[in-house]
């Protein structure tokens, strides 16, 4: 029979490898009597640990969650993969950098001599691809929240700002300036660096996919619902679709691009670039609006053949009269302030 303190360690790390052990599978497994598998059971708990008693016909144990943080039990590929999570976590979008740091300098000083040396070994330098724009923080309260909301399947309350646009100021009286949104919230998801929520719209009566950073939850969430199925089934490829440009996009165009289909796809991740030839590619595009989405296309230095539809030809049709004109407008040389006169 292996000693107490290796039957502990071996019977705490049975506790957290599944939800449910049987007593007498438990006792076999250690290589114990019923009665040791108790008295093991009483040190753990002694130590700490909240083993809870199920019951049953064989009667068994369950690790389960207490008020405050055990020790834990990791084997070596575990030890290993949490240091790698934990140094990769300040590219997450969530604000949580320091306490991520802190969390694997805790790991790192109880983890036995020969993985630290390979923790410390393992230095990984995370570089995020150039964006137009930084990919906002998300807070991870606000992420905890609506975590919460899609676990328990309540409807979420929240105040929605508009692109680039701080939240509105609450208006006199303390009562919000526009009503709150309502959703059933499906599923957290992470596209592109920044994180969303993809759900429900119970005003719009629409599937929608929300940025979490411009959300600020309501308190209380709304009451409990049956979840509806997602267009697909597959909450990846819902969301794929989605910024593809092939989604519930309000505006959606096809153009032809003089240029190489590996040229422009490093820039499109919400669009379908297609290869028409070694320097021609297709390429399909969403937008709020066709000026906007004229726009957006023209920022490549290349001819473009409109394919449709006419509204997209339209919306570069007043581009070019706009640029036509700002390019035909003489400079008018900048004026000196006037002197103030008192």
């Amino acid at each position: 029979m292996p000693k107490t303190s290796a039957r502990l360690l071996a019977l705490l790390s049975l506790l957290q490898a599944r939800r449910d052990w049987p007593g007498p599978v438990l006792a076999e497994r250690l290589e114990v009597s019923a009665r040791t598998l108790r008295r093991d059971v009483d040190r753990l708990r002694e130590l700490g640990y909240p083993v809870v008693a199920t019951k049953g016909p064989d009667g068994g144990y369950r690790l389960g969650a207490g008020s405050e943080l055990p020790p834990l039990l990791f084997d070596d590929e575990q030890a290993v993969a949490l240091a790698v999570a934990l140094q990769i976590a300040t590219t997450s979008g969530v604000d949580m950098g320091e306490a991520a740091a802190r969390a694997l300098n805790t790991v790192r000083q109880v983890m036995p001599a020969r993985l630290r040396r390979q923790i410390d070994a393992l230095r990984i330098t995370t570089v995020d691809r150039p964006a137009a724009r930084p990919n906002p923080q998300v807070d991870s309260g606000v992420l905890a929240a609506l975590s919460a909301a899609v676990h328990a399947r309540e409807v979420l309350r929240f105040d929605y700002a508009a692109a680039a646009l701080a939240p509105a100021p609450p208006a006199a009286g303390g009562a919000a300036a526009t009503p709150p949104r309502r959703a059933e919230p499906h599923h957290l998801v992470t596209w592109g660096g920044r994180w969303y929520l993809v759900a429900w719209d119970l005003d719009r009566a629409d599937w929608r996919t929300f940025r979490v950073d411009r959300i600020t939850p309501r308190t209380p969430t709304g009451p409990r619902f049956t979840p509806r199925e997602l267009p697909g089934g597959d909450v990846a490829d819902f969301v794929a679709t989605r910024f593809r440009g092939s989604g519930n996009w309000p505006c959606r165009g096809e153009v032809v691009l003089d240029l190489p289909a590996a040229e422009v796809s490093p820039f499109v991740l919400d669009g379908v670039v297609e290869a028409l030839g070694p320097h021609r590619c297709r390429l399909t595009l969403g937008s709020w609006s066709w000026r906007g989405l004229a726009t957006h296309i023209s920022r490549f230095d290349a001819d473009i053949e409109v394919i449709g539809p006419p509204e997209l030809r339209d919306a570069f049709a007043h581009l070019a009269r706009r640029f036509a004109k700002a390019a035909s407008t003489p400079a008018t040389p900048p004026q000196p302030d006037e002197p103030s006169g008192e």
